[in-house]
């Protein structure tokens, strides 16, 4: 039983740590067009979500947390727009370093180990009711 107790609490850690994956990547995806406000001014940093594994004594095993977000430290986009209240003295502003084709993967890839996660607390359900009617049986 506790085999069963330990793949469920693995499976909700991974749903935990993708699910604060996909909330990150939302942001930046609502932040790609977020220019500064004054002229110098930095735009949204991209963020990037890291994970950790965790010793968990109670599975006997590891467990996946989220860490902490570090910052994409590369360069930011520009656009010449002159009349922009952000642009600097040559008319540049400057923009965030999301690129929303790399978000889009990035999300893609959290969705699909999130649904993976979701199927084994699904099957482990499903054996741990199997193994009760067995048992009842």
């Amino acid at each position: 039983m506790s085999d069963f107790l330990s793949s469920l609490k693995i499976a909700a850690s991974g749903l935990h740590a993708q699910n604060a994956r996909m909330r990150v990547i939302a942001e930046n995806i609502a932040n790609v067009d977020s220019a500064g406000k004054a002229p110098g001014e930095d735009p949204y940093r991209r963020r990037i979500p890291t994970f950790k594994a965790v010793m968990d004594d109670e599975v006997g095993g590891k467990i996946v947390q989220i860490g902490r977000l570090a910052y994409d430290q590369s360069d930011f986009s520009t656009r010449y727009e002159p009349g922009h209240p952000a642009a600097d003295e040559s008319g540049y502003v400057k923009y965030p370093n999301v690129n929303s084709l790399i978000e889009s993967m990035d999300m893609r890839e959290a969705q699909r180990t999130y649904e993976a996660n979701l199927n084994v607390v699904t099957v482990t359900r499903q054996m741990l009711g199997q193994t009760i009617n067995i048992l009842k049986g």
